[in-house]
């Protein structure tokens, strides 16, 4: 059994992590709260360009030949992967790893074996974990989040946009953790570019065009794409804080439970010792005494 200095070194040292998790916990719950407000304020514009741009397309036939949705044979492909900069959030970051690796394993493995699918990171564990395993890196984005803003992310769908365009890459994906709840986070792979478009969809609006439709569309596509984009990213955001609430609290509750074997460790060692010393003296006593 180890000694009674042993063991309460190794409480006042748990004692010191529970602190420090406990008060991750808070801190990650505020900016859950703080994200959770700003995807709330986002969701009546976002659901409300996506219904104006459903009908505008929606009499539209020949959508297959327009910029941003043009499907043509995919040479080159980029994956937008999103991921946190720091730790301490459970399986968070090798989730969205193992679903890149996946996802290229299965549908990309003839494009990737002649260095055709690069990567685009957003977070450092993303950057860090695929470029020491060997994927391409294009470009990295790991302090978008010092200051995560509409603004901030337009810049980098604009880029993506133009390459698109310029035909750098036939094919762009986004994976990425989305908030459920604060327990669970979905991973989601969805299609960035081509933009999927269809003349199918029911116009629920009568719309008068002030100018035509297609100049209205070259507007409004790069904004839902940057929108998509920006709502991604803070949607992934939003994950991380919940996910590392969860944790934390995780952490504080295993913390405690330790404390308490711990201190039923040092109680039972202190009796024992004390149990000893008492024997000691007895048998002392007994000595002396014949």
């Amino acid at each position: 059994m180890a000694n009674l200095k042993e063991i309460r070194n190794r409480i006042s040292s748990v004692s010191s992590t529970k602190q420090i998790t406990a008060a991750m916990k808070m801190v990650s719950a505020a900016k859950l709260r703080k994200a959770q407000n700003v995807i709330i304020t986002l969701k009546p514009y976002a659901n409300k360009i996506a219904e104006v741009l459903n009908n505008v397309t929606a009499s539209i036939e020949d959508l297959q030949n327009m910029t941003y949705s043009a499907d043509r044979e995919i040479r080159k492909v980029l994956l937008i992967v999103i991921s946190s900069n720091r730790g301490l959030c459970g399986a968070f970051n090798t989730n969205v790893i193992k679903k890149v690796q996946l996802h290229i394993e299965n549908n990309y493995k003839n494009l990737n074996s002649k260095g055709a699918v690069e990567i685009l990171a957003i977070g450092k564990k993303a950057y860090e974990t695929l470029n020491k395993r060997g994927y391409k890196i294009f470009a990295e984005h790991n302090k978008i989040y010092e200051n995560l803003n509409y603004n901030s992310i337009m810049q980098i769908s604009d880029t993506l946009m133009k390459m698109f365009v310029d035909e750098k890459f036939d094919k762009i994906e986004i994976i990425y953790n989305s908030f459920k709840n604060v327990a669970i986070q979905e991973l989601k792979d969805e299609q960035y570019l081509p933009l999927k478009l269809s003349s199918q969809e029911k116009v629920t609006t009568e719309y008068i065009y002030e100018p035509d439709k297609q100049k209205i569309l070259e507007k409004l596509i790069p904004q839902v794409l940057s929108l998509k984009l920006y709502t991604s990213v803070l949607d992934s955001f939003t994950a991380e804080h919940g996910a590392r609430m969860t944790a934390m609290h995780k952490a504080t509750d295993n913390a405690t439970d330790l404390i308490k074997e711990l201190t039923l460790t040092y109680n039972k060692a202190r009796q024992a010792a004390i149990t000893k010393e008492i024997l000691e003296i007895v048998g002392g006593a007994e000595a002396l005494n014949g």
